[in-house]
């Protein structure tokens, strides 16, 4: 008999992910009712999001009706509108918890939600039971399915109304036992940008990704969004970008920027939205002019000086309209090719006395570190948002960090001299202003369990093995 006055309720299973919810019946002498899908309750209680794009009924005449084991590419929201079900659930996704098993009875008091790769069997305990179900995905012939066989001796399911007495199908009868079942696989992270210097420290620290080049995946051509097969992937690393700070001060440059940097995140981000994929995007210190005095906070008003700046500043804007998104401000970024690191170590080795900029104050962020952040991010979830990442450590400047170069590789650091960005620039044209203050408040960060190394420390590992 159905529960009445209970409170919404969510409790979670021997399933990783597989959820079992107490749903609110009121009833009196003319029935009852139910709020069978509330997002915002659910939500706030502990359900994921499930965003449902179709819902099925099936309805079952008779005691003893048994259906599955099916395992389906899309997360599942189950309840039921009449009568009562034996609900079985195993785990068939690849991973420590493959062939888990748990089991419960479901009335219009309970509901479960299944995530994807988990797979759904029942049997009716009464006549006319109407099993409904939400799912955030479209059915297709296509999709990837994958199968148990109802009698399995390793499930060992004890259904309540033997297999020889019950109602199936024969082609449940006829799917695999557990020790044939291909486990279905994770959806894949996506890395866009796969040869640049992020791309290329993600490669080791994600191995297991996908890795797309420009001319793999142009994301400035909107056909490219069009045609790829998003619903193979759980989330996308955007590595891709126009950096060329002073080139973007030019027409032609300003052109590009805009269409690399903002457009093209555009048709990303209405992917990512459309695909209910988790979007991670790179953005920079230059949101911000450099005027004030403390470090920026994830919250702090945008006042770009360039065109990048307000590139990277609007992209900002629209990655966070996309209801997953993690967007990484960074600054001062060294990683694989020619960078401010190397061309430092090549003027020490020549013995040549550069003159470096002194009045710009940040801290270098190292690709392995973003790298680490970002994978930190997408294992832990935290909450979606904007969050600062660059290594952690003193405020220095650019002849600071040069002259710290010049030590380490064993050069006098005294042959670094300081000066302006107006004197270093004197006399140049076509370049953009820069901030003057690039410190990022890493606290926001730091409180989801992540700490960023000292840029000294990973400037010093950088170099020995350079």
């Amino acid at each position: 008999m159905t529960e009445f006055g209970k409170t919404l309720g969510i409790q979670e299973t021997s399933i990783p992910g597989l959820l079992i919810l107490d749903l609110p019946v009121h009833g009196d002498s003319r029935g009852w009712f139910k709020e069978n899908w509330q997002r915002e309750k659910m939500l706030a209680a502990g359900l994921p999001d499930l965003g449902p794009v179709q819902n099925n009924i099936s309805f079952n005449d008779e005691v003893g009706t048994t259906r599955g084991i099916h395992a389906e590419p899309w997360d599942k929201y189950v309840s039921v509108a009449t009568g009562k079900i034996f609900g079985a659930w195993v785990d068939l996704r690849e991973g420590d918890s493959f062939g888990k098993v748990f089991t419960a009875e479901l009335d219009a008091s309970k509901a479960i939600f299944v995530p994807r790769g988990v797979a759904n069997s029942y049997q009716t305990l009464e006549a006319d039971t109407a099993y409904v179900y939400l799912v955030n995905d479209h059915w297709s012939p296509t999709a990837e399915y994958t199968f148990l066989n109802l009698a399995d001796e390793t499930a060992a399911i004890k259904w309540p109304i033997p297999l020889e007495n019950a109602l199936l199908s024969e082609k449940d009868q006829a799917h695999p036992r557990l020790k044939d079942v291909v486990p279905m696989k994770a959806k894949k992270t996506l890395v866009l940008g796969a040869n640049g210097q992020l791309g290329l420290a993600l490669r080791k620290v994600m191995p297991e990704a996908d890795f797309v080049t420009r001319t793999e995946f142009d994301v400035t051509d909107e056909t490219a969004y069009k045609n790829f097969p998003w619903k193979q992937y759980s989330s996308v690393i955007n590595a891709s970008a126009y950096t060329a700070v002073d080139a973007a001060e030019t027409a032609e440059g300003r052109a590009s920027a805009w269409k690399t940097n903002v457009t093209a995140v555009g048709w990303l981000a209405r992917a990512c939205a459309e695909h209910r994929l988790t979007l991670v995007h790179v953005s920079s210190d230059y949101v911000f002019d450099g005027t004030s005095s403390n470090p920026y906070a994830e919250g702090d008003s945008f006042s770009p000086l360039g065109v990048y700046g307000q590139t990277k500043a609007a992209a900002d804007v629209i990655v966070a309209t996309v209801p997953q998104h993690y967007i990484l401000r960074t600054s001062w970024v060294i990683g694989e090719g020619n960078n401010f690191v190397r061309t430092m170590a090549s003027l020490a080795e020549r013995g040549i006395k550069p003159s470096v900029v002194n009045d710009q104050i940040g801290r270098l962020t190292f690709t392995q570190d973003l790298a680490a952040g970002i994978q930190h991010l997408l294992s832990s979830k935290p909450e979606f948002g904007t969050y600062n990442l660059s290594n952690d450590g003193p405020a220095s400047s650019w002849a600071e960090i040069a002259a710290q170069v010049y030590e380490l590789t064993g050069q006098n650091p005294a042959d670094v001299t300081g000066v302006t960005t107006e004197e270093y620039f004197f006399g140049k044209e076509g370049i953009a202003k820069r901030p003057h203050n690039s410190m990022l408040d890493l606290k926001k960060i730091e409180s989801t369990g992540f700490t960023p190394r000292t840029w000294t420390e990973s400037l010093l590992n950088y170099l020995n093995k350079k």
